[in-house]
């Protein structure tokens, strides 16, 4: 792992050690089909019992399941999250690992569209398995 110093900005907390930290709240302890209740619940602080009930509700609403793009993407929205298109210019050679680095501060939902969702939260990622290598083409953020 690797640490990324850019400016030293007054009140900003010391960067962390970037890379991988493993994250599975799960209370059965499954990794697959939850991705996006994982990587919510990390951002938004909540169990995961609390985001997938969340998520539950807005995917009955609006007719979809709860690991839809087009649910969990605006229950972010309501917690006051933005959403950021990554650019194109190389759009398979930035990863969530390169993410990871270039935002040692903050909290950031990565979306690979239809395949995976994971959460960035001060230069690491949290994820029930290794996804550096995956590559993100948008992603969402809150401003404090």
């Amino acid at each position: 792992m690797q640490v990324r110093r850019g400016r030293e900005l007054p009140g900003l907390p010391e960067p962390q050690l970037m890379g991988y930290a493993y994250y599975n709240p799960n209370p059965a302890g499954r990794s697959v089909g939850d991705c996006a209740v994982r990587a919510l619940a990390k951002a938004l602080g909540q169990t995961w019992e609390e985001t997938y009930a969340g998520l539950a509700l807005e995917g009955f609403i609006r007719g979809d399941l709860p690991n839809a793009d087009s649910v969990w993407g605006p229950y972010l929205r309501k917690h006051g999250f933005t959403r950021y298109l990554l650019p194109d210019a190389c759009p398979d050679c930035y990863t969530v690992a390169d993410f990871a680095a270039d935002h040692p501060w903050g909290t950031f939902i990565l979306s690979m569209p239809g395949r995976h969702v994971l959460c960035v939260q001060d230069g690491q990622w949290h994820d029930s398995w290794n996804s550096g290598n995956e590559i993100p083409a948008y992603y969402w953020s809150k401003e404090n």
